[in-house]
């Protein structure tokens, strides 16, 4: 006897159900680059501690700079608190100066900020700048530049807090209105306002990035 054919509807309905699965096991890890202190606008704290309790949700490990201070003890804290999962990684002479959170589930100390950079980007399968200083900048356009030389196509996510990132957004514009950046090199960049955007978002852009490479997500029959 031949099985019945699924209905449109059905079918549909396992497709994206299907997606989901792939998109969930794609995005295991999120590097989360932010600052050591708190800023002056208590929002900047209480977007850290929504992300931190959205990705322990989610099932998406954090993977972040080590410390217990600031907006990056703040993250860190709110996935433990949430059954998360942590990977810390303090380059050792920033142990003491960052106070490095020893509560996480692994904590790698490394030699150098090489070092710590390269492992921050093998641990993670997308990128996210919440408000920082320097560092946290440095960190960012880092990845950007790595992705505009095709090194990557791991997402990087600006979660724009009350406008933080948008002078750099600006920035980014100038760039390309003056022809320092071009076409064949694009910045691969994506901003959300909301910080509950930041991992559907990464999620789909992840999905997004495997389709690129593989062609395609769905299955030919199910």
């Amino acid at each position: 006897m031949q099985a019945d054919t699924p209905a449109p509807a059905e079918l549909d309905g396992h497709r994206r159900q299907w997606q989901m699965r792939i998109m969930n096991s794609l995005l295991k890890n999120i590097c989360v680059y932010c600052g050591s202190g708190h800023g002056r606008n208590p929002d900047y704290t209480e977007a850290a501690r929504q992300l931190g309790k959205a990705m322990a949700g989610a099932e998406i490990g954090l993977v972040y700079g080590g410390g217990s201070i600031g907006l990056m003890g703040e993250i860190a804290r709110a996935v433990l608190d949430n059954g998360g999962y942590v990977t810390g990684i303090i380059p050792e002479f920033l142990s003491n100066r960052e106070i490095m959170l020893t509560d996480v589930q692994e904590l790698i100390i490394t030699h150098s900020m090489h070092e710590r950079k390269q492992v921050m980007f093998e641990r993670s399968d997308a990128f996210v700048a919440l408000p920082g200083g320097i560092g946290t900048l440095e960190e960012l356009v880092e990845q950007l530049t790595w992705s505009q030389l095709g090194q990557h196509t791991k997402p990087v996510i600006l979660a724009d807090v009350n406008n933080f990132w948008s002078p750099f957004l600006t920035l980014i514009d100038h760039m390309r209105r003056e022809a320092f950046i071009q076409s064949e090199y694009e910045v691969h960049l994506t901003a959300v306002k909301e910080v509950q955007d930041v991992v559907p978002v990464a999620k789909s852009l992840v999905a997004k990035a495997a389709e690129t490479a593989d062609g395609k997500l769905s299955p030919e029959k199910f």
